[in-house]
């Protein structure tokens, strides 16, 4: 195959298998060619072939797992009209979501807490940070902030907030989401995987009670290369 632009050949390469998995010529956790294979079928040698794959790799387009080869890595695509959980999202769509706790802890509530959450100044809160995994690979960094009334012992949270919150009888049944994109500071950009500057989706939620009580402030910061937000639009009549 001829490439013929003025760029660096691995990097048309790079484009080229980045146009072929948005054009849906390889699905979420299909195999990409193996390099060897790469390379017989665009005439390329395979340290082009290696050099273009990590380049889809550092974009976090496709994820490596030792022993298997390189997959194309999982994209949500989330309707903004429904409230649910991130667990939920993952297995309707077939993934295995998973969570790897960073903090756990009862602290003292924060102005902005108190504010969206309608706390006195005294109030005590439980406070949840996680990455959260899709099929292992991390797709967001969510801190969860609960009044210590609802969630006294956030250790008893195990890998859905919002199936603990449904047992102990305090799920939200609706919630305001403000969503913005921002640059990754450094230790942001580590937690998640991807280069110091690069765009995130920060997410807002305020999750309500039946009887109008805030419940859950969660802020997320999304992956926007593994994140689709969408939302349908009706004209009023």
């Amino acid at each position: 195959m001829a490439f013929n632009d003025n760029s660096p050949l691995y990097m048309q390469v790079a484009r080229k298998l980045i146009q072929d998995v948005r054009d849906g010529r390889y699905q979420v956790d299909q195999a990409l060619p193996s390099e060897r294979s790469l390379s017989e079928q665009l005439e390329i040698s395979r340290v082009t072939a290696r050099k273009a794959i990590d380049q889809l790799v550092e974009q976090g387009l496709v994820v490596r797992r030792r022993g298997s080869g390189n997959y194309v890595a999982p994209r949500i695509e989330q309707p903004l009209s429904n409230l649910s959980s991130f667990s939920e999202q993952l297995a309707q769509r077939g993934y295995k979501p998973s969570s790897q706790w960073l903090r756990r802890a009862i602290v003292s509530a924060a102005p902005d807490e108190q504010l969206a959450l309608g706390l006195s100044p005294q109030a005590r809160v439980a406070r949840l940070e996680r990455l959260r995994l899709a099929d292992e690979v991390v797709m967001a960094f969510e801190v969860s902030v609960i009044p210590a009334t609802v969630l006294p012992a956030p250790e008893q949270v195990g890998s859905s907030l919002y199936e603990y919150l449904n047992q102990s009888g305090h799920m939200p049944v609706r919630a305001l989401q403000h969503i913005r994109a921002m640059n990754a500071g450094a230790q942001l950009a580590a937690q998640l995987g991807v280069p110091e500057g690069q765009a995130v989706l920060f997410i807002t939620r305020v999750g309500y009670l039946e009887s109008g009580q805030a419940v859950e402030l969660t802020h997320s910061y999304c992956r926007s290369d593994h994140y689709d937000f969408v939302a349908e639009m009706r004209r009023a009549a």
